[in-house]
């Protein structure tokens, strides 16, 4: 029996064509800054594409109407959050002194929420709420409410691990956001050009050692 030479195993050089991926970024970030200057119902999908530098055809392509373009703004920012609880509040539990633990997910938690683009998000869907109702809660909802019940899950390992007395968890985690956060995330709501980083950081380290004084182990009391 004639034995045939093994076929040599071909590679795919097909890649992922990066370019869609700019342009919807590039769109995303136009369309950001012209729905906050001249609000949803004056904006245009031309107007925007012009803002990022592309086809009108291009835009189209990728969001068929300024409807889905105004929604697609705004769940960019809401998949940025859901990466954030995934990546940081939910690991890193327990390696470290709990002080230092909260000190570091509390800068980065400030500075997530307080990234220009985000808060540039926040406040265009505050100001089209009433347009888009909906879409204001789901962002509530799959956001803040998201954020705060995975400190509150956070904070019950630290309770079970001795490290922390946490009684009600979510009334626990509502308080490490907002010693956190503070005025600050007010001040950047009326501050176009954004909080200067060292302010972030520090606000957010005194809130959570305010926050570690408040819920120490009872042990260590």
């Amino acid at each position: 029996m004639t034995v045939q030479p093994a076929r040599p195993v071909l590679q795919s050089t097909e890649r992922t064509d990066p370019r869609p991926a700019r342009s919807r970024e590039s769109i995303l970030d136009a369309a950001l800054e012209h729905f906050l200057e001249h609000g949803y119902l004056a904006s245009t999908v031309e107007a925007i594409a012009v803002r990022a530098h592309l086809a009108k055809r291009t835009v189209y392509n990728l969001f068929p109407t300024k409807e889905e373009l105004f929604r697609a703004v705004i769940h960019r920012a809401t998949e940025t959050s859901e990466r954030f609880v995934i990546e940081r509040v939910q690991t890193g539990i327990g390696e470290r002194e709990v002080g230092e633990e909260l000190a570091a997910l509390a800068v980065e938690h400030a500075r997530a929420v307080l990234a220009p683009r985000v808060v540039a998000t926040r406040r265009l869907l505050i100001s089209e709420s009433q347009r888009f109702p909906e879409l204001a809660i789901e962002y509530f909802e799959r956001v803040p409410s998201t954020v705060i019940r995975a400190i509150a899950a956070r904070l019950e390992r630290y309770d079970a691990l001795g490290l922390l007395s946490i009684r009600d968890s979510q009334r626990a985690a509502e308080h490490f956001a907002y010693l956190v956060l503070g005025s600050t995330l007010d001040r950047a709501l009326f501050t176009p050009g954004g909080i200067a980083s060292n302010l972030i950081d520090s606000a957010a380290t005194a809130g959570a050692g305010a926050f570690l004084r408040a819920y120490r182990a009872a042990y260590e009391k």
